[in-house]
């Protein structure tokens, strides 16, 4: 497929005179048309950031959308802003199918005083762009199957449902449906799924629980099973292809380019409801850095490798106990892996409901908010006084008595090994519930 938009790309190129460049219509590039000339001024800062980032700004999507291309049925020509960062005019060829925009062709227009392309030669062109739009179209469809299938498979019961639907997606998948895939959750996710993401199989958004639809609270994943996000909110799901077990590297990458997207809708749905949104914004190219994802509660997970679709539901347990561990941990964050979470491993599943221990119900307060977080560093420390003390910035002789409050609020005794795990788990659990 990737050949036949490059063809057209190419075809659209050699009509008008000018390299092309055809994006999808979330602004992420699909192909260009190469660039022979040796005037550095002919290339312009927009092209060439799509070329080696793959996407927009939000500050250059924002001013194209402004001219209607979304609705244009023919070209539209758009004037340079270099306070946008355009600077240089373009013709947008909108590319679209039964009447629906499926995506862009973009080439750069003509200086001001030369004549640009003839109409035969646009009108030619705008053909082209058509055909272009049949194979965005049927992508797209295709895409929908897949999201469908991979939601049925994570949010399928045990048994012969979830059986149907791995098979399901298997045959979806086709014959890349047995290779090496690794499952991700990026929670929260407003909205609907990306149309793409570099390097992915199928990608489909995990409804809230309760919400009344699969994985909902009356679906198999009512209990924070695999078919819901513990934390109740939308996640996304993202099935990646991988090369080896080791290869790793770029679907972290593709990961991390999603989180940005995701604290830049949360903050926005954040204002639509009158509120500020946590953090501020960040960087310079239209969405906000990973720290800001954080502090607007954005994380993602990435679970172990697995070959064969059987095994994806336990997968998806995986991303999302990583993704929970790395909201509760910013060490492990934003992007986590499920075998670089050490004992929270263990505590996602234990703990997919707010703690409610008797032992640590006092000190998990926020009246005792300082002392739990004293226990925690001490028990972090292994118990050795100073070190934590140290860690705590604070006197050791402080450290003790804190201590001592905090066995005469939850009875337990801190000489003690399986009292010392019992509170340990307890704070460690409250992090994620």
């Amino acid at each position: 497929m990737k050949g036949d938009y490059q063809d057209l790309v190419d075809e659209i190129s050699a009509l008008l005179g000018a390299p092309a460049t055809l994006e999808n219509r979330d602004f992420r590039l699909i192909a260009f048309g190469a660039h022979d000339s040796d005037d550095d001024l002919a290339m312009d800062p927009v092209r060439t950031r799509s070329i080696l980032t793959r996407q927009s700004t939000a500050d250059v999507r924002s001013w194209f959308e402004g001219f209607g291309i979304a609705r244009a049925t023919g070209p539209v020509r758009i004037p340079a802003a270099p306070d946008a960062g355009v600077f240089r005019g373009r013709i947008c060829l909108p590319v679209r199918y039964r009447g629906i925009v499926q995506g862009y062709v973009w080439l750069l227009d003509q200086e001001p005083g030369k004549p640009g392309p003839e109409p035969a030669a646009l009108d030619a062109a705008m053909e082209v762009a058509q055909r272009i739009g049949v194979l965005l179209a049927e992508e797209a469809k295709a895409g929908a199957d897949l999201s469908r299938e991979f939601l049925a498979v994570l949010t399928a019961g045990p048994g012969w449902p979830r059986d149907m639907a791995v098979a399901a997606l298997r045959a979806a998948l086709g014959p890349g449906g047995d290779g090496l895939h690794a499952a991700v959750c990026v929670a929260p996710w407003p909205g609907e799924a990306p149309a793409s993401v570099p390097g992915a199989a199928a990608v489909c958004v995990v409804p809230r629980r309760g919400g009344g639809e699969p994985g909902g609270a009356s679906g198999p994943g009512a209990a924070a099973g695999p078919g819901s996000d513990p934390a109740g909110d939308p996640a996304l799901a993202v099935l990646l292809r991988l090369r080896s077990t080791d290869a790793l590297a770029p679907a972290l990458a593709a990961v991390a380019r999603l989180l940005p997207r995701a604290a830049e809708a949360t903050g926005t749905a954040g204002r639509a409801a009158g509120g500020t949104g946590a953090g501020g914004t960040g960087g310079t190219g239209g969405g906000v850095g990973t720290t800001t994802a954080v502090a607007r509660g954005v994380t993602a997970g990435v679970a172990d490798p697995v070959r064969g679709l059987a095994d994806l539901p336990a997968a998806w347990e995986q991303a999302v106990a990583a993704a929970r561990a790395a909201a509760a941990q910013p060490r492990f964050g934003p992007v986590a892996q499920w075998s670089a979470i050490g004992p929270y491993r263990l505590l996602a599943a234990l703990a997919a409901d707010p703690v409610d221990d008797p032992a640590a119900r006092t000190l998990l307060t926020p009246a005792n908010r300082e002392l739990a977080r004293t226990a925690e560093v001490f028990l972090d420390c292994a118990g050795q006084a100073g070190r934590a003390a140290a860690a705590l910035g604070i006197h050791r002789q402080t450290l003790y008595y804190r201590l001592a409050r905090v066995e005469q609020l939850t009875g337990l005794d801190l000489d003690e090994g399986e009292d010392r795990l019992l509170l340990h788990m307890a704070l460690k659990a409250s992090r994620l519930a």
